[in-house]
């Protein structure tokens, strides 16, 4: 095969971003409270729900889903404004390290009147251990070292009861176009500050795929690139056998 192009082991999912007017609806709860505040929340979070297929994916995948979920690396919490605009119930729980950010999100989903929604700071293992449900890990997995990912994947397995779904939206490693945009632009990311760390490694679809083996979760691996040119890829898990994205 040819290393000029990504791995044709499924079909690209199909997952247009959400259209302007439901990103703005979201983007208006990160306003400033007075005219004059930073709006850097509010543009960033209308830009990123009107243009990555993220959300429209997730969404999909939780669909059929009620368990509570746990959303870790949830950053401002825009998974939880998501899927309120969708219809989705589920008890929502975000979790970041970035004690910056959890405050603004709390905010953000009060003044959206988001309920059965709540966000702390720390990571899974010190505040989702009583957590017993499905689990969303977006844009987190490549900022970790290959032995930290097999061990958040152990503690998130170790929540899910049968018939819950673990959800990850990752970049997969890949010496082709899309995998060297991805990471020139996840470190730009970090030089502007809105990252605070470089990543890590980036898991190859084999790698991963034995990680989740070793909890006994089984994945479906599918194309997630909508119209952007990143090598973005969403693998839904369950036990004993592939949810369907």
């Amino acid at each position: 095969m040819s290393p000029s192009l990504p791995p044709p082991h499924a079909a690209a999912l199909h997952a247009e971003p959400l259209d302007a007017p439901r990103a703005q609806a979201i983007a208006r709860a990160f306003l400033p409270a007075r005219a004059w505040g930073n709006r850097y929340d509010y543009y960033y979070t209308r830009t990123k729900l009107s243009t990555d297929p993220l959300y429209p994916g997730v969404l999909e995948a939780l669909r059929q889903d009620d368990w509570p979920l746990l959303d870790i690396g949830c950053g401002l919490g825009l998974l939880a404004h998501a899927l309120r605009a969708d219809g989705q119930r589920q008890p929502y729980l975000g979790l970041d390290i970035d004690r910056a950010k959890i405050p603004r999100a709390r905010l953000a989903a009060e003044r959206a009147g988001l309920r059965q929604v709540r966000f702390d700071t720390g990571d899974a293992a010190a505040l989702g251990h009583g957590h017993r449900g499905s689990i969303a890990i977006l844009d987190v997995m490549h900022y970790l070292p290959p032995a930290a990912q097999g061990a958040l994947l152990g503690v998130a397995a170790a929540m899910m009861p049968d018939g819950a779904r673990l959800v990850i939206r990752t970049p997969l490693a890949g010496d082709h176009v899309r995998g060297r945009t991805t990471r020139l632009v996840d470190r730009l990311a970090h030089v502007i500050g809105w990252m605070e760390t470089l990543p890590r490694a980036y898991p190859s679809q084999e790698g991963l795929r034995a990680m989740l083996a070793a909890h006994g979760l089984q994945a479906q691996f599918r194309p997630l690139y909508g119209r952007t040119p990143f090598n973005n890829w969403l693998v839904v898990a369950q036990r004993g056998g592939p949810a369907q994205a």
